[in-house]
């Protein structure tokens, strides 16, 4: 996969010794991965038990190595490399020190499809993986596993890359973990255009190692200076609404009035775009930004990106129409792209983007939630050794399956040809393979057909069920079934605003049954929070965005259920990430605690990419939490949060979901307080009446009425005077720090928000 960022100052910038400038110069044109072939054919077999793999000598034995004992499925995968790999730890750098070689660190992640062509052609050759061992110490890390230790190495292979890196990531540094060479995908022989194969790179470097080890050290150490310079942040004054104007005006330069999305050759989801342009286009009455929305929602929902036959998002497509995906799909997606059609149906009232969110729920938790209700992390985009092969189809396979009028449909309607309707990425041949999908809406294609929309649709459901049956019955991808709990509560954000937003009591259980198991589970009894969970285990500590993400979700789930526990952790929670995260001189929160493991730098991220940064989320949910409970030091957090950031300014259109907490903070911005019996009608009318529509800039919170104080006066200590007028269901509204008198009448308080 390949990641795009704003550009970086280039590290080259001064004259280098020949030969460092020779491979700085080959990894200065290898980033992305278009070139390449993929493998094809391949099916990796079982591991054995784990009683079996712990009777294995510690280096894995003949068949094995380092890598059999790891739970990562990304390690796992390579654990029959002949490459000698090492996780990452202190043994891999003691015994490069010890051997005098430097490292070769590898870092991707399970579901990477150029992962895996790399990983075929080169680390299950016994020609690479020969050399490998004899010039380096190998190690292999899951981006996932440790976010702390990839954004570091990306960030120097973005600036050899000039802006632009990716995974897999290579990255070839001295003993004490100091780089001086990086790229991305590196084929095993040498191709043009500069892209040299592994064969030749790692002769080369490892024999110039040997014989211009200074100039390298030198090197190294030069990187390593640039990298403690970005690391920090550019404190500044801050953000404006000049900002969040120019952020739009950014947005529209790059936006595909034909097609929708972003940018003219690779199409990215980036659902925190769409969101911001709602809140622009609810700030400003600008209706290009909601077009920029619609358009690009329902181009993603018709496209290839999108999964027609079992539903879900695919992580980004390869072309501009939307067509051609790469197929792993990640629960982020899913989390992200749900919030943002959620809000496209509060904004619009149109029912069809409901449905767009309710079928990627259908997808999550039918096929990426455990049996104890937490939420996997990914599906891969190979089976059987062959990108998509899951998902595609040959018009044979479909007039196999169906009735020879239903077959002609779905032909015609899902654009399905004889000779395959893409062309495969690396080779540029025909397939006879064909992605189903749309190139218009059903309701244009019901008039065309001369048949009623909804008998068409009904026809069509039927079909596509058949379809899904056949479809099961093939070799699934991997699936990544380890438990993030950083993607967890983004799930659990985005289950808990659609079950508001839809009155939708199965999203909110799910939710509340993801977010009690990441709670027992992930947590251990300081309260301090696990990265990840598989197979029984919890382990690696926390970082920000596992901090982040989950108060989020908690914040949405109180309030979806006015549980007062969600929201006593979420408090609980944010006092841990500042006290262990925070930056006490510079302002903004690192990536990983003050008491982790230290590497070269410590590192503060603020770039909203495929996934937004733990910064950016941070803001926003101080800014929540300090109004619910009326402490300003968490919104003075905030501001010092976007004013440790002032590069922000320059791009602002790369930092959108920072820039969800600007708007909030910019206002017009409300508390709400509903002070009512839970279980009162009228109560769940005034509160229905305010789930539904597009308040994004508000916080809710539920007084229950009765003899005893309840449990949130305690949190909230300003409601416990608060009192429904005459029995009946009472709104408290403030806006801008100014409050409303109370009301019964939902009208009246709809009218105070606007929303009448």
């Amino acid at each position: 996969m390949q990641l795009h960022r704003p550009a970086f100052s280039r590290i080259v910038a001064s004259p280098l010794p020949v030969t460092i400038a020779l491979f700085l110069g080959v990894a200065l044109m290898t980033a992305g991965h278009s070139a390449g072939a993929a493998g094809k054919g391949r099916v990796r077999k079982p591991l054995p038990s784990p009683d079996a793999i712990s009777k294995l000598p510690p280096d894995g034995g003949e068949e094995f190595n380092r890598l059999v004992f790891e739970k990562s499925p990304y390690l796992l995968q390579h654990a029959r490399n002949p490459v000698d790999w090492y996780a990452w730890g202190d043994a891999a750098f003691e015994k490069a020190k010890i051997a005098g070689k430097p490292i070769f660190l590898s870092v991707g992640y399970s579901t990477c499809h150029w992962c895996h062509v790399m990983e075929h052609e080169s680390f299950e050759d016994s020609d690479v993986a020969a050399l490998m061992n004899e010039y380096f110490v190998p190690i292999k890390v899951d981006r996932e596993e440790r976010p702390d230790v990839d954004n570091v190495y990306m960030t120097v292979t973005q600036a050899m890359t000039e802006g632009s890196g990716g995974w897999p990531m290579t990255v070839i540094m001295t003993p004490d973990k100091k780089p001086f060479f990086a790229g991305t995908y590196f084929p095993k022989e040498s191709r043009g255009q500069g892209r040299p194969g592994m064969l030749e790179l790692v002769q080369k470097i490892g024999k110039a190692w040997q014989t211009n080890r200074e100039e390298f050290l030198a090197r190294a150490d030069q990187i390593t200076n640039y990298l403690k310079k970005v690391s920090g942040g550019t404190p500044g004054e801050g953000l404006s609404e000049e900002t969040l104007d120019k952020a739009f005006r950014q947005l529209s330069r790059t936006y595909d009035d034909r097609r929708g999305g972003f940018g003219t050759t690779r199409k990215f989801p980036v659902p925190h775009n769409l969101t911001f342009l709602l809140r622009h286009a609810q700030r400003t009455g600008d209706k290009k930004a909601l077009e920029m929305v619609e358009r690009t929602l329902s181009a993603m929902r018709l496209g290839g990106i999108h999964d027609h036959v079992g539903y879900g998002y695919h992580r980004y497509s390869t072309d501009p129409d939307w067509l051609l995906p790469h197929f792993e799909k990640m629960l982020y997606d899913q989390a992200l792209m749900a919030i943002a059609c959620t809000e496209a149906f509060q904004f619009t009232g149109k029912t069809k983007y409901r449905r767009f969110a309710r079928e990627i729920f259908t997808y999550v938790l039918r096929d990426m939630t455990s049996p104890e209700g937490g939420f996997y992390s990914a599906e891969d985009a190979d089976s059987e050794g062959e990108e998509g092969l899951f998902y595609i189809w040959t018009t044979k396979q479909i007039r196999d399956v169906l009735s020879d009028e239903d077959a002609d449909l779905f032909i015609s309607v899902f654009n399905l040809k004889k000779e395959g309707n893409f062309k495969d990425e690396a080779t540029g041949r025909s397939t006879q393979h064909n992605i189903p999908h749309l190139r218009q809406p059903l309701s244009v294609i019901a008039k065309d057909l001369a048949i009623n929309e909804e008998l068409l649709g009904n026809r069509l459901e039927r079909i596509r069920k058949k379809l899904f049956d056949v479809r099961e019955k093939r070799i699934h991808p991997l699936k990544d079934d380890k438990i993030l709990t950083d993607w967890n509560g983004l799930m659990i954000a985005a289950l808990a605003k659609a079950g508001q937003a839809f009155d939708d009591a199965d999203y909110t259980a799910a939710a509340r049954r993801s977010a009690d198991f990441v709670l027992t589970t992930l947590m251990d009894s300081d309260g301090r929070l696990f990265k990840l969970h598989r197979h029984g285990v919890s382990n690696q500590r926390g970082f920000l965005e596992d901090y982040a993400f989950l108060v989020w979700g908690l914040i949405d789930l109180y309030e979806a259920t006015f549980e007062t526990r969600y929201l006593e952790r979420a408090l609980q929670l944010t006092e841990i990430m500042v006290a262990h995260f925070w930056d006490a001189d510079r302002g903004g929160l690192y990536l990983n605690a003050d008491d982790s493991e230290q590497l070269l730098v410590r590192s503060k991220e603020i770039y909203d990419g495929a996934i937004p940064s733990g910064n950016s989320v941070a803001a926003l949910n101080l800014i929540r939490l300090g109004r619910i409970t009326a402490n300003s030091d968490y919104e003075q957090k905030a501001d010092a949060i976007m004013k440790a950031f002032a590069k922000v300014n320059a791009h602002p259109a790369g930092h959108t979901q920072l820039l969800l907490a600007l708007n909030f903070a910019a206002g017009p911005s409300f508390e709400i307080v509903v002070c009512g019996s839970p279980e009162g009608t009228d109560t769940g009318r005034m509160l229905a009446s305010l789930r539904t529509r597009y308040i994004p800039n508000k916080v809710l919170i539920l007084r229950p009425t009765g003899p005893d104080l309840p449990p949130i006066t305690r949190i909230v200590p300003y409601t416990e005077a608060m009192q429904a007028l005459d029995g009946a269901a009472t709104a408290f509204v403030c806006q801008n720090f100014a409050c409303k008198l109370p009301t019964a009448d939902i009208d009246t308080m709809l009218d105070s928000l606007g929303k009448k």
